[in-house]
């Protein structure tokens, strides 16, 4: 029963079957018969959990088990406390209103990697790192609340899931490594 952690690089499909135009898991991972705890859309980066045990997988991508996953994103624009305070509280998106979240302004951490290609720069408008967790995980959720709040997400970065964090298990991005299922004990 592997569990296997893998840095899912920019652009990546969330899939093992083909695509016309863009590289999937099955570019990186060759264990047959596993299958990913939960998704990251092509446009994001960061920490994914596959395995072959049905069980484990709906407790870590379940939306009922609430599962902790902690992003970081790059905004356009500096965050006010208002800002903050409405990511924080919910946000009514239309077809859902999110649950109340962790939401800090950090320093971009010293130990990620830059993305290819970079994400574009304009010299008048500032950028900043939001660190955000949550506990549901609707379709391009994060991005979602950050635009809603006048903040469009540049670059977006899965960190943790649950106990299982980048920052203790580091991953270049297309890298994977197998855990012991043990590690996500308490999930």
């Amino acid at each position: 029963m592997p569990l296997i952690l893998f840095n899912k690089p920019f652009q990546v499909m969330c899939q093992f079957s083909s695509h016309a135009t863009r590289e999937t898991l099955a570019d990186y991972i060759t264990i047959p018969d596993i299958y990913p705890a939960g998704r990251l859309d092509a446009d994001s980066e960061g920490l994914l959990l596959l395995t072959d045990d049905g069980k484990l997988q709906h407790n870590i991508s379940h939306p009922t088990l609430k599962q902790p996953k902690t992003y970081l994103a790059q905004v356009d624009g500096v965050p006010n406390k208002a800002m903050l305070m409405q990511l924080r509280n919910g946000l009514d998106l239309g077809d859902f209103t999110t649950l109340p979240c962790e939401v800090h302004q950090v320093q971009e951490p010293d130990w990620l990697w830059p993305r290819t290609p970079p994400i574009r720069e304009r010299l008048s408008q500032p950028t900043s790192w939001l660190a955000i967790t949550i506990i549901e995980g609707k379709n391009r959720q994060v991005r979602r609340m950050t635009a809603a709040v006048g903040l469009p997400t540049l670059r977006l970065i899965r960190i943790s899931i649950g106990k299982i964090s980048l920052a203790t298990h580091p991953l270049w991005p297309g890298e994977s490594r197998e855990i012991a299922p043990s590690e996500l004990m308490n999930m």
